[in-house]
């Protein structure tokens, strides 16, 4: 007999799938009989997987609305979920596979009737406000995941030396949410001479990005006093290290092991809550009522200095250059102890 099958569309990036993983849950669990699959991208498929929340992933991506609608798989579904947006190409885009219920915000221009978008809803409770008005109980507080352990999962590619380090990430998908190169390289050599090891990670396209952090901070460091090394073609010197263009489970995974994260307003920083590890996160022209870390929490801070702007300028935002590299290294300093991570726990029993 065949299952009855559920399509969820989030076709966007690392932050907007880990921000929408308690609508997931909650449809998982709201519909334990169905296949649900998830149209998202191919890169994001395994840490989607990893989450127990989907059986399946379908390659889709983009914001285009004749993209999406060709890129979406064909039915029959007995039920669609738009977590993508409040339409109408996406609401379209799945009207069009025929589903028996839509389940969207309400869009006149679709002729879709729902729950009402609201502009200031915190980006997680947002999809699950969106399920719990038409009756599929959701809980935005679980934001959790936990990756398999060593020596077969993915925290298993850390090496011992980045366990516990300091994970910088300066990159960000818009210039606006980009803090300066200068102030990052800061803060790397200010750990590094703290005596803790420092990360810093980026995407293919932020290579350039990474090094130019990396290379100042060596050369900070290093006039303070912290020794050259050279244990491997990997390791740069002052205990600083890069990770560039790395898959999405390796980055994970060095967030898991991380100590403490510092980012913008971006997937990493939503990486750092899901796996509980303490961050520090920068915002420029987006309130962290919006995007933000749970503010319960106290192992995640959120820097802004109370002005928004676009978050898809091409310039970086003044709020962002009003953070200062004292805030966040009083902002490190002011985290609670970093929690062992599991594969920590596990390699001292």
């Amino acid at each position: 007999m065949n299952r009855p099958r559920l399509l969820a569309l989030r076709a966007l990036g690392l932050g907007d799938l880990l921000t929408g993983l308690p609508a997931l849950r909650a449809l998982r669990d709201g519909f334990p009989a169905h296949e649900l699959v998830l149209a998202a991208p191919r890169a994001l498929a395994p840490l989607a997987l990893a989450s127990g929340a989907v059986d399946s992933v379908s390659d889709v991506h983009g914001l285009d609305a004749a993209a999406l609608a060709g890129q979406l798989p064909a039915g029959p579904w007995d039920l669609a979920v738009n977590l993508h947006g409040r339409g109408p190409q996406s609401s379209r885009a799945l009207l069009a596979l025929g589903p028996r219920t839509l389940v969207a915000w309400a869009c006149p221009q679709a002729g879709v009737d729902g729950p009402v978008w609201r502009c200031d809803d915190h980006e997680v409770s947002r999809w699950c406000r969106l399920l719990s008005e038409v009756g599929i109980p959701a809980d935005a507080s679980r934001t959790d995941l936990t990756l398999p352990v060593e020596p077969t999962g993915p925290v298993g590619r850390v090496p011992e030396r980045l366990v516990g380090a300091t994970v910088l990430h300066p990159g960000a998908a818009a210039p606006s949410r980009r803090w300066p190169a200068a102030r990052w390289a800061l803060v790397a050599a200010a750990e590094a001479v703290r005596g803790r090891r420092v990360l810093v990670t980026g995407s293919s396209a932020e290579a350039p990005l990474v090094a130019a952090v990396v290379t100042a901070a060596t050369r900070l460091a290093e006039r303070s006093g912290v020794q050259s090394t050279h244990q491997d073609a990997t390791q740069d010197l002052a205990g600083v290290d890069r990770l560039v263009g790395t898959d999405v489970m390796t980055l994970a995974a060095h967030v898991a092991m991380a100590g403490r994260v510092v980012c913008g307003d971006t997937g990493v920083a939503h990486l750092a809550t899901a796996l509980g590890r303490p961050s520090v996160v920068l915002f420029g022209p987006t309130s962290p009522a919006r995007w933000g870390p749970p503010p319960e929490r106290r192992q995640h801070v959120a820097l802004w200095a109370g002005r928004t702007g676009d978050p898809h300028a091409e310039r970086p935002d003044p709020g962002l250059f009003a953070i200062g590299v004292s805030d966040v290294l009083a902002a490190l300093d002011g985290l609670p102890a970093s929690p062992p991570s599991v594969a920590a726990a596990n390699r001292s029993t």
